[in-house]
């Protein structure tokens, strides 16, 4: 069906425009600071150049040629944004490649909104997902190391390591949806009830608890959503609960973990620093922030990956970490409505999967960093370094676009059978 062209709304631009903006003079000061060498200079210009005229293509062209939600793309091409600055701000190699992950992330978006608009029937593909997605978890257990207590990272000569979790989650995503939509027992949903089950225990023998943990909920949200069975559902969370109580009891980092949450300073210097240190970066920012690129962030360990929020809150202020919060949540509430508008039950499951999963992962991550919950290894979406979970991310993202054009066509469909009607009527 060809594409019908709609007029941009003034806020969307107005929107598009800022972030835009606020991208070149965030490269252009990171530019001009005295320390920086000729090179990375140099490639701060580049990036003033190259991630506004991703912004505008991806937002504001691309849905000329095939459906998109700008909404959600511009807030999407934000988070990158402030992701890719950051990390060119403490560390220029890891900034420039993050803004490669964006480029290649904004290709995996388009191939998923593609897959969603093509492909009518999930079934086949269904069941070759499930092995497929089952044998990539296999493949750290096999082949991959131990770091930071959990085994879930992968090395590919001449690509670098990958994270299959990171992958398998988009999977997961459409076999749950697959399956809860078209078979409403609890026999029909069987396979991805196995399939998930397969998937959380592999992710326990890596000890990635916090990957299973957006699984695991992910599902549970699902299952409700499709059944409205209550008590299986509190069970299953109840299961979870006690699956929680396992792990803590069975691995040491847990039992680690949650000790430095109930009180970091009771190893200030040892296993509680790092949490500490986030603490005393978000207070040191107050709510304006100390400035771009300013600040002590390199005194926390992870500060590029797991607690890349705090260093935003350090050198942007509270009050921005409060707005970069705040757009999490346009883009879950804009998914669900997705879901909830959605005439199949597919993709209304899809919808809701892909924002249930963004919603948990964000909570995790922030909760974490700010001592709400114990913390758990996870990435920060569109944020944290990372070139897995930003194709990812962007994956997922791909996933509510493709869905948000199949809505669409959906209403226009509706509007031209009224108009039919009408004019049959006044006939």
């Amino acid at each position: 069906m060809p594409v019908k062209k709609r007029p941009v709304k003034t806020p969307i631009r107005s929107l598009v425009a800022a972030i835009m903006l606020f991208e070149i003079l965030a490269f252009l000061l990171i530019a001009m600071h005295p320390d920086r060498q000729e090179t990375e200079m140099l490639q701060a210009i580049s990036l003033a150049l190259y991630m506004p005229a991703l912004c505008w293509f991806s937002t504001m062209i691309l849905p000329k040629f095939l459906p998109a939600d700008r909404l959600l793309m511009a807030l999407m091409n934000f988070l990158c944004g402030v992701g890719v600055v950051i990390l060119y701000s403490m560390l220029p190699e890891k900034g420039t490649k993050q803004a490669m992950f964006y480029g290649l992330g904004l290709m995996v978006m388009v191939v998923c909104i593609l897959v969603v608009r093509i492909i009518r029937s999930w079934r086949m593909l269904c069941w070759l997902i499930i092995p497929a997605g089952l044998g990539l978890l296999l493949l750290p257990l096999l082949f991959g190391s131990w770091q930071d207590g959990a085994k879930n990272w992968v090395s590919v000569p001449f690509l670098g390591s990958f994270q299959p979790s990171e992958v398998v989650k988009l999977m997961l995503l459409v076999v749950l949806a697959y399956f809860f939509s078209a078979h409403r027992t609890l026999l029909q949903m069987t396979p991805a009830i196995i399939f998930t089950g397969g998937c959380l225990g592999l992710l326990m023998l890596q000890r990635d608890l916090g990957t299973a943990l957006m699984y695991y909920f992910t599902a549970i949200i699902l299952f409700y959503a499709a059944s409205g069975n209550v008590p299986l559902t509190v069970a299953g969370l109840g299961g979870g609960a006690g699956a929680a109580v396992v792990g803590y009891n069975m691995f040491a980092h847990v039992k680690v973990r949650v000790a430095m949450w109930r009180n970091p300073w009771s190893d200030a210097l040892g296993k509680g620093y790092q949490i500490i240190q986030a603490l005393l970066a978000i207070g040191s920012g107050g709510l304006v922030g100390v400035g771009l690129g300013l600040g002590q962030p390199r005194v926390i360990p992870a500060y590029y990956t797991d607690f890349v929020f705090a260093v935003i809150c350090e050198q942007f202020g509270i009050l921005f970490g409060i707005c970069v919060v705040a757009v999490y949540v346009v883009i879950i509430v804009r998914g669900i409505s997705l879901a909830l508008r959605s005439r199949r039950s597919f993709l209304a499951l899809l919808a809701l999967g892909c924002t249930s999963l963004l919603g948990v992962q964000t909570f995790v991550i922030i909760g974490g960093v700010i001592k709400l919950i114990p913390l758990t290894g996870i990435t920060m979406p569109f944020i944290s370094y990372g070139g897995t979970s930003m194709l990812s991310c962007m994956g997922l993202m791909g996933f509510l676009q493709g869905i948000s054009s199949r809505v669409r066509e959906d209403l226009e469909q509706d509007i031209e059978m009224a108009g039919a009607r009408e004019g049959a009527g006044v006939a």
